[in-house]
């Protein structure tokens, strides 16, 4: 009886670790919210309402017609001239001050204001000196999600738009796994005073206009498992833990048959 008793007990220690295993593996970034919590929340800004901040990479495109650009070698700007390099703009970082440095204009303070208020600063500035009718673009370079999970490129993504969508998001990660839950997508707000999470059903087509899908920055996107793969890992790491058991057990067995002939 001995024997049978200790396989007895080696099977329930090894599902025991297999049901442990199984909820540490979906414990990521869970968070429960209460209703204070709730209620501390504002109207999420999206990337359209973000300002700018220190350590912020700019860039800046003229898109007009170079040949409304002033001529370099009057020493005025060090705008670029030629078509392909007035397309791909230079980049420029906000000092600890909250200036930038622009060619022309010295430094100017562009720090606490939007995407577009900046843009619009700057023509201004750059139309009242060495440009001629400035027609500029500006893209906040430095603004980042983080997706995680059931995707098929994990990692950060530039938000290089103003409301960006989490299905924008998605499609430029590659779309999800076969594995993924669509219905329980959590989108964390890390950026937030308070964070918060938003869980998104992207299997209703309400989602679509759901506003909680524009993202901002710093957010973190994690997708889970549906309920199948759960349930097909969870099986998997259950045989594989159990094949040593049974060897044990086969072991056992015989041993036990030759000691009792």
């Amino acid at each position: 009886m001995r024997p049978l008793i200790l396989i007895c007990l080696i099977f329930g220690l090894i599902f025991i670790f297999a049901s442990c295993s199984y909820k540490q593996d979906h414990v990521l970034l869970e968070q429960r919210i209460s209703p204070a919590d709730t209620s501390r929340q504002t109207n999420a800004a999206n990337i359209s309402n973000y300002r700018i901040r220190p350590q912020d990479v700019l860039q800046i495109t003229n898109i007009q017609n170079s040949k409304n650009i002033v001529d370099l070698n009057a020493g005025i700007v060090s705008a670029p001239v030629t078509a392909a390099a007035t397309q791909s703009g230079e980049f420029y970082t906000v000092e600890e001050d909250g200036t930038v440095a622009l060619t022309g204009l010295g430094r100017i303070p562009v720090a606490g204001l939007t995407r577009v208020a900046a843009r619009t600063y700057i023509e201004d500035l750059y139309h009242k000196g060495p440009l001629k009718n400035p027609l500029l673009e500006l893209k906040i370079m430095s603004l980042k999600v983080t997706i995680l999970g059931e995707i098929r490129t994990q990692g950060n993504i530039l938000l290089t738009k103003d409301k960006t969508t989490l299905i924008e998001i998605i499609g430029q990660a590659g779309g999800l796994t076969e594995k993924a839950d669509e219905k329980t997508i959590k989108i964390i707000h890390a950026d937030q005073q308070y964070p918060k999470t938003d869980i998104i059903n992207l299997s209703s087509i309400k989602s679509i206009n759901d506003p909680r899908t524009i993202l901002q920055n710093n957010d973190i996107i994690v997708i889970a498992q549906n309920k199948r793969a759960v349930r097909a890992d969870r099986l998997q790491d259950f045989t594989t833990m159990a094949q040593p058991a049974l060897l044990i057990f086969n072991t056992a067995l015989i041993l036990f048959t030759l000691i009792h002939r």
